[in-house]
């Protein structure tokens, strides 16, 4: 098994698999490495899946509070039970005429902070149990709302009783969820019937990689040797958001055995750390006296 890959893979996640069949598949190819995804995307969803390489799979929650941008189409007059095109049609409803401006007047309204009712079928846990499975038995659970943002919405195609659109949106915002809302602002019904994840922060606009073009680097290298042509980013891609410190030898060596150190750091709490040489160690914050202390730390200090 090979542990010396480290790092971060834009995956474009296909239409059809789960994000965790996905993730098994780059494993596989990669020799059995330890992987881990930053943020599931449904079966039916395509584009951008984080994927955490070796001991860059330490900061793959860092990755879960980006803010996420997809583009999606709405079949307005029908509502699934899944609110996607995976689900049965439970309802169908008349849909009124609708021009531009009254559909972008609609998203306005669904702009900025609000409260979202997570659906019943998604990954979320009742007792330790998915509500997916709860669902599927014919099971309705109570869900506690749960804060989100919606920062920019935009209409990119009006036609008929379709939609085509595009958020930008914090964390834990379920796209079928909104699209079921717009749809009853619009005085109808609706579900989604795509979704395409176009990137997760902080990797707006780079290039993802697809299950194929790794398979044919495995086939055209051999196995093992396909590794050093992955695209892979380095680890501290992930936290890029936070300010960098560096930190000298005596610095680096005390954090490395669980020391706090003294650092003029500013009042920032959370740093990427570097050690003298430019590599990455890891995550560490610093209190009101100025204490630097290990967040999370890799084994080995990372190349970037």
């Amino acid at each position: 098994m090979s542990e010396a890959l480290v790092g971060l893979l834009l995956l474009d996640k296909p239409v059809g698999l789960s994000s965790n069949a996905a993730l098994q598949r780059v494993r596989r190819l990669a020799g059995g490495i330890k992987a881990g995804h930053g943020g599931s995307l449904d079966p039916l969803a395509s584009g951008m899946l984080p994927i955490c390489l070796g001991e860059a799979t330490r900061l793959a929650g860092e990755l879960l509070a980006g803010r996420k941008a997809y583009r999606f189409g709405v079949q307005l007059g029908e509502r699934s039970d899944t609110g996607d095109a995976e689900g049965a049609i439970v309802e169908r409803c008349a849909v009124p005429v609708l021009s531009e401006p009254m559909v972008r007047a609609a998203l306005e309204r669904l702009h900025g902070p609000q409260q979202q009712v997570p659906p019943m079928y998604s990954a979320l846990k009742r007792d330790g149990v998915p509500l997916y499975r709860l669902a599927r038995a014919g099971m309705s659970v109570e869900r506690a709302a749960r804060a989100i943002t919606i920062e920019e919405f935009t209409l990119l195609a009006l036609e008929g009783d379709r939609l085509e659109l595009r958020v930008l949106c914090s964390k834990g915002t379920y796209v079928r969820v909104l699209a079921e809302d717009l749809a009853r602002a619009l005085g109808t019904c609706g579900r989604l019937y795509s979704l395409r994840r176009e990137f997760v922060e902080p990797f707006a606009g780079l290039p993802m990689v697809q299950l194929e073009q790794l398979e044919q680097l495995e086939q055209r290298e051999g196995g093992a040797g396909a590794l050093p042509h992955w695209p892979v980013l380095p680890a501290d891609r992930a936290v890029e958001h936070l300010p960098p410190l560096h930190l000298d030898g005596a610095q680096a060596t005390a954090l490395m055995h669980g020391r706090p150190v003294p650092v003029a750091a500013g009042a920032c709490a959370s740093w990427r750390l570097y050690d003298a040489a430019g590599r990455f160690l890891g995550l560490g914050s610093t209190d009101a006296l100025g204490q630097l202390r290990v967040r999370r730390l890799f084994s080995q200090p990372l190349e970037v």
